[in-house]
């Protein structure tokens, strides 16, 4: 008899789950039966895009599905959607969910589990969170919700918190017409980068018009018949048609803690290298802790790239393979108004927390060799440890161009080059796409010297 797969979560990490563990049985010879269950409308979708679908720049949520319920149905996968998990027994062996379109609970048995519940919104623990008009935008279908919000007699938004989805969906109510005000409690935007490199993601959002207010915690939400009316802070009070929030997200396990599996800190499931939660119970994707080889610690870093590649290393084991997922090194970017943010590894707040001894350099250059048109500014900070050199982290602000060079320092993190590695390493040159020495080896350089 086949194998009875069940999988909690149908997007990036569940998905490429269940279809990798098919491919993977049946080169095998070996046969699953997989069901994946999914609370929501959708399957496989790039959340990353939902700003840019509000903004306008995407027509329509069908745009940012990978692969819908239909494809994955044809490829042997049961997709059971509107079905939400609610508990989990992982000794008798069988999840019990509610079918909200039948109105109906049943109970699936299983010889393997799949955990990709992802991640819940944080939401401010003060009066009148819970009012109507207050977004967390996770999925599709949160998406959705803010575009018919917005439908209405809209004309001001204030966005709580200034991390990556609350800067990208500022930006799209403002193309939308809105009148924006960004609130959060660091001393300047996008917390992720240092403070220093923050100043120019925070006169970036003045130039397109946003009011800005940092160093503000958000204390309330006044509400009204309709909803929300305003948000709190101790800065002052900022009326609202429409509040959405950027601070952050949790993993979503309440079903596991409720199975007893083990957490990790930050409530993250916690997986061996091969995303075994437990003896017939595996997880991969924002619901995961993951390992951080420049921290060598666990962490939780809540990423689409890191979700389908867990998916896809879950999946060769469930089915019968082998593989292991080797950890990040926190790489992320975006792009906010006219400028390309990017970062990888450790800031110099990272290093300075984890007690470690460093430099930081900061250097500016150009995007390509100044004499040419268009050779735009780039801001890049690098840290290293003291005294070995060893690269720990850095930070590109800049104008086009800019943000992809983070990839090379990624890799010199992966490998665990030294900065004066760094700064010798061969990389391409022409006078339309860098300088002599690119901005990232000057930067190398430079912490080289310091060091």
């Amino acid at each position: 008899m086949a194998d009875r797969v069940l999988v909690i979560g149908a997007d990036a990490a569940g998905m490429s789950a269940a279809s990798q563990a098919l491919r993977t049985a049946k080169a095998a010879g070996r046969d699953l039966d997989v069901i994946a269950v999914d609370r929501g409308h959708w399957t496989s979708y790039s959340a990353c895009g939902i700003p840019y679908w509000i903004g306008g720049d995407v027509a329509s949520p069908g745009a940012l599905v990978a692969r819908t319920p239909e494809e994955h149905r044809a490829n042997g996968i049961d997709v059971r959607l509107l079905t939400e998990a609610v508990a989990i027994d992982t000794e008798a062996g069988w999840v019990e969910v509610v079918d909200h379109a039948a109105g109906r609970r049943d109970r699936f048995g299983y010889d393997q589990l799949v955990i990709a519940t992802g991640a819940a919104p944080l939401r401010p623990d003060v009066p009148g969170a819970d009012a109507a008009g207050i977004y967390g935008v996770q999925t599709l279908d949160d998406g959705g919700a803010v575009i018919a919000h917005l439908g209405g007699d809209v004309r001001r938004a204030v966005v709580v918190g200034a991390g990556y989805i609350g800067l990208e969906m500022a930006e799209a109510l403002v193309r939308r017409g809105l009148s924006v005000t960004v609130v959060d409690r660091a001393p300047e935007p996008m917390n992720t980068l240092d403070p220093d490199l923050g100043t120019q993601v925070h006169a970036a959002m003045e130039r397109m018009g946003m009011d800005v207010v940092t160093s503000a915690a958000v204390t309330a939400f006044e509400t009204g018949p309709g909803g929300v009316t305003a948000v709190v802070t101790d800065a002052g009070t900022f009326p609202a048609d429409i509040v959405v929030l950027g601070t952050g997200v949790r993993p979503a396990t309440d079903l596991a803690r409720a199975a007893g599996l083990p957490l990790g800190p930050s409530g993250g499931l916690r997986t061996d290298d091969t995303q075994r939660v437990a003896d017939g119970v595996w997880a991969a994707g924002d619901c995961v802790e993951t390992w951080d080889r420049v921290r060598r610690d666990w962490v939780h870093v809540p990423l689409g790239t890191h979700a389908n590649k867990q998916g896809r290393v879950l999946g060769t084991n469930l089915g019968g393979g082998a593989a292991r997922f080797p950890g990040i090194v926190g790489t992320a970017l975006t792009k906010v108004c006219d400028l390309e943010l990017a970062r990888t590894g450790l800031t110099e707040g990272d290093a300075v927390e984890a007690g470690l001894d460093h430099v930081a350099v900061t250097i500016e250059s150009t995007t390509r060799s100044g004499y040419l048109p268009g050779a735009e500014p780039i801001t890049v900070k690098m840290v290293a440890e003291r005294p070995t050199g060893r690269l720990l982290g850095a930070q590109i602000v800049g104008r086009d161009d800019s943000a992809k060079r983070i990839d090379v320092c990624a890799m010199a993190l992966w490998t665990e080059l030294t900065v004066g590695e760094l700064a010798m390493t061969d990389l391409a040159y022409a006078p339309p796409f860098s300088s002599v020495w690119d901005p990232v080896q000057i930067a190398a350089r430079k912490a080289a010297d310091r060091l």
